[in-house]
């Protein structure tokens, strides 16, 4: 057992590159769905229903096998006598009952019940049903773990930009600080950066906040604890291929591969065999037996054989309708189904359109924002530059600071959409595993 654990352990150690060193996770998007699908917690219980239902169809197997019993007895009439008068002239016989004792064996053995072969095929439909669930908990998992890691990363470089833009202001700071003491500059150019300057400050406190949220969702769908330190290795732009994303957004959908679809023609074959189920309850039930009793302490009299072999047949004659109705309730549930399913086509279908157009118009955004963040930076840079030589007031280079945040933010925003709608179509395509 020790052995298996030690190879197990390597294995895990060989798999993740990122490894676990001084309660530290190191991992690539790709390492983070497959660790969460180890560790995730979600996953144990989908995990121990499949194993659940494993032992359902154990359960019902056996009910249709031999079934044994045995017992054993001990009886005492406390010295009673039975009396016996055979003439009314003559005293009657008195025979005493003598303790006795019996041990029987008995082998129970279904022959015949058409609910005992439905039952099994339902048992292994709920198994099937089971691990279908759990490969739906297992995509779900994969896709909130995905989209939390591009929520680290667009948390971490919004921080970013913020810290480095405090920087760039306090250093114009201290550049405009003697500048305003010897009266080259009024002091409200410096009062103006001051508020700019603690503005951002606050900025950068908020964001190291949400970066801790967005942490701590991903710590808890990777099933570890909140003192184990995460370093991811992939970038925004490692993680952006504009050429695949557009190529992505003409792909065809197999309504069939999805795996709610999957999920939901299961169900319908789950109701199709409760239909059958209740019309076997018109049929027989026949079961046969076989019985041996040993006689520890015989009886004075005793007239019963020890082997005794025989079958019984259950028939159903009469419900008054109660059969029926149930039958009647089956199919209506199975027609139920039938329509659930045919509504889940219509709703996928739009569904995949919609999260076409949504991917296509996140990378066009993406697109644009992009060339705005080029055009703010280069903008805020000349500003800069120009208040440094006194040319534009504090006003306009705050101002231009403010744009250029915001253009950060538009971007950072647009890339999260973008990887988003990637990941949401990946989810429903059922692929994001592959």
């Amino acid at each position: 057992m020790k052995r298996k654990q030690l190879i197990l352990i390597l294995f895990l150690l060989l798999f993740y590159t990122g490894s676990i060193a001084q309660g530290k996770l190191t991992l690539s998007v790709e390492e983070a769905r497959q660790y969460a699908l180890e560790f995730n917690k979600t996953l144990k219980n989908s995990e121990l229903s499949v194993l659940q239902s494993q032992e359902q169809l154990r359960e019902t197997i056996a009910g249709g096998l031999p079934q044994v019993s045995a017992t054993a007895d001990y009886t005492n009439a406390m010295g009673a006598e039975i009396s016996i008068q055979f003439d009314e002239n003559l005293p009657p016989t008195k025979i005493p009952i003598k303790p006795t004792s019996n041990f029987n064996l008995q082998v129970g053995q279904l022959i015949f019940n058409a609910n005992y072969f439905i039952g099994i095929q339902t048992a292994k439909l709920y198994k099937k049903l089971s691990e279908k669930s759990q490969v739906n908990s297992e995509i779900d998992v994969s896709s909130e773990v995905t989209e939390n890691y591009y929520l680290v990363l667009i948390s971490e470089k919004s921080l970013d930009i913020l810290k480095e833009n405090v920087k760039n202001l306090q250093d114009i700071y201290a550049k405009t600080k003697p500048m305003v003491d010897v009266g080259m500059m009024e002091k409200v150019e410096l009062d103006q950066l001051s508020v700019q300057v603690g503005t951002l400050e606050n900025a950068v406190k908020s964001a190291e906040r949400q970066l801790e949220m967005a942490i701590n969702m991903l710590r808890l769908q990777l099933g570890v604890s909140a003192d184990t330190g995460l370093e991811l290795t992939d970038s925004l732009q490692g993680l952006l291929h504009g050429q695949e994303i557009e190529g992505e957004t003409a792909n065809s959908f197999e309504i069939t591969a999805n795996p709610d679809y999957q999920l939901m023609k299961v169900q319908e074959v789950l109701s199709q065999k409760q239909v059958l189920m209740q019309k076997a309850n018109y049929l027989p039930t026949i079961s046969g037996y076989y019985s041996f009793t040993h006689k520890i302490l015989k009886p004075a009299f005793d007239m019963s054989p020890p082997h005794i072999v025989g079958l019984q047949m259950s028939i159903p004659v009469f419900s008054s309708g109660e059969r029926r109705a149930k039958i009647n309730q089956a199919k209506i549930d199975l027609q139920t189904t039938i329509n659930n399913i045919a509504l889940l086509e219509d709703q996928l279908s739009i569904q995949f359109k919609q999260l076409q157009f949504n991917l296509k118009s996140a990378l066009e955004n993406y697109e644009t924002q992009k060339k705005n963040i080029e055009v703010s930076r280069e903008v805020y840079n000349s500003l800069k530059s120009k208040y440094e030589q006194g040319i534009i007031s504090g006003l306009e280079l705050t101002t231009a600071d403010n744009n250029y945040l915001k253009a950060e933010s538009d971007y950072l925003t647009s890339v999260f959409e973008l990887l988003k709608a990637q990941n949401e179509l990946h989810t429903l395509l059922g692929n994001i595993n592959d």
